[in-house]
């Protein structure tokens, strides 16, 4: 018997259940440490990405709203503001017993069908589709990656060879900062070339007509 098993034996009888949760709770804050250390790691590197490439863009950090102290990812704003626009993102998600981790475009606010139609967008959502990722109202682009952030294996690579793992997790930022970063760009330019609120004072104007 290795020690490992010996231990988890030794938690498993009942007279050391007490002992057993004061563990699985320090192991939990553990957890909650090194995925928090992962998440402020990426946005560094996609701070250092986005400064070498001099990009229009600034990351903010992402917590879950039920956890105090939890970060969950990193997004992307457009420097300067804009009425709607697409940005970048990466973020972990509870699916099922697991945290996974997906990445993608995601819309600051729904947009319109006319929005939806312009060519850009368009073409940049089929760009995106050819490229293995999905497309819902709220996500232009999305994928699952293969990183579950809170799995034993991911926890000891992050922290036994952190450069590699982060070396990956770079490499999905540079697609959709780098590869599609012009497309990115001619979108959301064509976004904020729509005059606001014409659509939806068409769609009033119809819904009146209607009325009458």
């Amino acid at each position: 018997m290795n020690e490992e098993q010996a231990v988890l034996d030794f938690f498993a009888q009942p007279e050391n259940l007490p002992l057993a949760l004061a563990v699985a709770d320090q192991v939990d804050n553990i957890r909650m440490r090194l995925n928090n250390n992962f998440w402020l790691a990426t946005r560094a590197g996609v701070d250092e990405l986005i400064n070498s490439h001099a990009l229009t863009w600034e990351s903010e950090l992402t917590e879950d709203r039920n956890t105090e102290n939890c970060l969950v990812g990193v997004y992307l704003q457009p420097l300067g503001g804009a009425r709607i626009y697409l940005r970048p993102f990466m973020e972990q998600q509870l699916m099922g017993d697991a945290f996974r981790i997906y990445c993608g475009l995601m819309w600051s606010t729904t947009p319109t069908p006319e929005q939806l139609r312009l060519p850009a967008v368009a073409d940049l959502r089929d760009a995106m589709l050819a490229r293995g990722f999905k497309n819902n109202e709220s996500f232009l682009a999305w994928q699952w990656t293969g990183l579950y952030p809170r799995r034993k294996n991911f926890l000891m690579q992050l922290s036994e060879h952190k450069d590699t793992l982060l070396e990956q997790v770079m490499e999905l930022w540079q697609g959709l900062l780098i590869e599609h970063g012009a497309a990115l760009q001619t979108a959301n330019s064509a976004l904020n070339e729509q005059p606001p609120l014409a659509t939806f004072s068409l769609d009033q104007l119809r819904t009146s007509l209607k009325k009458s």
